[in-house]
């Protein structure tokens, strides 16, 4: 009986904590590179949102000044107001669009200055 049960011990077989140790190391660095991935989407999205921001400010400021006697309006609020735009763009995505004599300027993710 005593036989039986080393036999049956021999031929065991499973993981050994190294082979454990290397798949979690494995998955770690594939985590680490997914969240990178998906760090670079984001910003990927910011950058299209900041530039629809930008063109959409740029024509109701054309639309503004060709309604107006040829005067450009003050700042992004004076759109809102005159109903040019439906809100001001939104500055918790890390950009900023400001107006200036007609100009339309983007701070941030934005490639326009």
């Amino acid at each position: 009986m005593l036989q039986r049960l080393r036999e049956a011990r021999e031929n065991e077989s499973g993981f050994t904590l190294i082979e454990l140790l290397i798949v979690i190391v494995i998955l770690g660095v594939l985590a680490g590179v997914v969240v990178f991935a998906v760090q670079a989407f984001n910003n990927d999205g910011k950058a299209a949102a900041c530039e629809s921001d930008w063109k959409n400010v740029q024509v109701a400021t054309e639309a503004y000044y060709a309604k107006n006697a040829s005067t450009y309006p003050a700042d992004v609020a004076a759109l809102v107001s005159a109903g040019y735009l439906k809100e001001a763009p939104s500055t918790t995505n890390g950009y900023t669009i400001t107006t200036a004599a007609g100009v339309v300027k983007a701070n941030g993710a934005c490639t326009h200055t």
